[in-house]
């Protein structure tokens, strides 16, 4: 009898499981901690982890807030179950940010990409204006900057990946506004002296959402896999948001960059053919590989942090177990397979 998949709750727990790299950060780290755009993605299991982690190290005074307009009260609730204190604001008007509490670490997580195509302005607000409201808020904090690797430009598949000193590229209107994001942050980090780190990751997975999810639920269904993008890199989300905790400790003024990614590049093709064989069928394979994609070299990250706890193979046999499940999904598409920057 097949196993009932896990629920969100039980999948929260799994994800915001502190790492010992973690704990260890937050034991050194003063001062409270700020998680903006908690409501996202990823913003809960770093939230949570947060909490998880303090509360190993015996910080339990220490408060981990989490900031989003919270469109789903579901997620508010979510959150202070974990004991993350919540607070509601809507990070575009600038009277609400000023009402934010003033901490010493902050992770910034807030920002738009689905919908960039159809509504290109307000992605331009989110991904710009308010980074510029909360660099002048919190300058003199410790800043995590979450950004993508979509900022560089495609590289080569026989190569190693685009490093930090990559020079980024404009490719579409959602890259562009990211580059935005890491500019304007950069900027206010200069005029004020403030520590960041802009934190390009790609891409995050989880058993709800991520290129993994994508590509098993079509092999599941039947539905073509598009391969034309070739390759891509991906990190566990609880991994991933490990690293960003980590992170706060490597803030620095000029703002560091750094890659956060697995350390494999990782065929599209041969993940379907993977899924395949664990669905007992064939995947339905369209398009031919181009010889670049988005991929980056994180071997600075990895140098930093180690390898992820979890392999290419166990991501996918995750995954592939909570879709034979019917486990749920976020119902939000990563578009991976896209090449002209519009999501």
């Amino acid at each position: 009898m097949t196993n009932p998949p896990p629920d969100d709750h039980a999948i929260e727990d799994l994800l915001s499981t502190p790492l010992p790299g973690a704990i260890e950060t937050v034991q050194q780290l003063e001062g409270d901690f700020l998680v903006l755009g908690v409501g996202g993605k990823m913003g809960t299991s770093l939230a949570v982890m947060l909490r998880r982690a303090l509360d190993a190290a015996g910080r339990t005074s220490a408060v981990v807030y989490g900031v989003s307009r919270f469109s789903r009260p579901e997620a508010r609730t979510e959150l202070e179950r974990f004991g993350v204190k919540t607070l509601a604001c809507d990070l575009a008007e600038a009277g609400q940010v000023a009402h934010l509490p003033e901490v010493a670490n902050v992770e910034y997580l807030a920002g738009q990409k689905f919908g960039t195509d159809s509504a290109p302005g307000e992605t331009w607000v989110q991904n710009t204006v308010v980074p510029s409201l909360v660099a002048q808020k919190f300058r003199a904090s410790r800043i995590v900057v979450f950004s993508t690797g979509c900022v560089y430009p495609f590289v080569p598949i026989a190569g190693p990946g685009a490093n930090e000193a990559t020079p980024v590229a404009f490719l579409g209107e959602y890259a562009s506004t990211c580059v935005g994001r890491e500019r304007v942050f950069s900027h206010y980090a200069r005029k004020f002296g403030t520590r960041q780190l802009m934190f390009r990751l790609n891409y995050s997975v989880e058993l709800r959402y991520g290129v993994l999810v994508d590509v098993g639920s079509k092999v599941l269904r039947g539905e073509p896999v598009d391969v034309t993008m070739g390759s891509f890199n991906f990190i566990w989300q609880g991994d991933a948001v490990a690293r960003a905790i980590q992170c706060l400790e490597h803030t620095a003024n000029p703002p560091r960059l750094l890659n956060v990614t697995g350390p494999d590049k990782v065929s599209i093709r041969w993940v379907a053919e993977e899924f395949g064989k664990l669905f007992g069928r064939s995947p339905v394979l369209v398009g031919r590989e181009a010889d670049n994609a988005w991929l980056a070299d994180a071997s600075e990250s990895l140098r930093l942090f180690g390898p992820p706890t979890v392999t290419v193979d166990a991501a996918i046999q995750r995954v592939a177990a909570h879709l034979q499940a019917g486990g749920r999904l976020l119902g939000k598409p990563t578009h991976f397979e896209a090449r002209d920057g519009k999501f």
